[in-house]
């Protein structure tokens, strides 16, 4: 079997290298090149501020329909789902 061509894995940017959380995890070769793409974890703070932008620029009545859509649970299942 071969190996995989993209992992991915947990890591913490400390002293200008990055450090894998899990060292064990990563399938590499010593010395093995590879590519980093690297997408930064939000903060709680972040995380907390996009979700209060959500609404941003909808109208209350707007903002009222949505959460009476999300909140309306009888739509989630099909009758296909509801036979198991």
């Amino acid at each position: 079997m071969s190996k995989p061509i993209a992992q991915t894995f947990d890591a913490v940017f400390e002293d200008g290298t990055f450090k894998p959380v899990n060292p064990e995890d990563i399938d590499l070769a010593e010395g093995q090149q590879v590519r980093i793409i690297v997408k930064r974890r939000l903060t709680p703070k972040e995380v907390t501020e996009l979700a209060g932008s959500v609404y941003d620029g909808l109208s209350e009545e707007e903002i009222s329909e949505i959460e009476h859509i999300a909140l309306d649970r009888s739509n989630f299942f099909d009758e296909r789902t509801s036979e198991h």
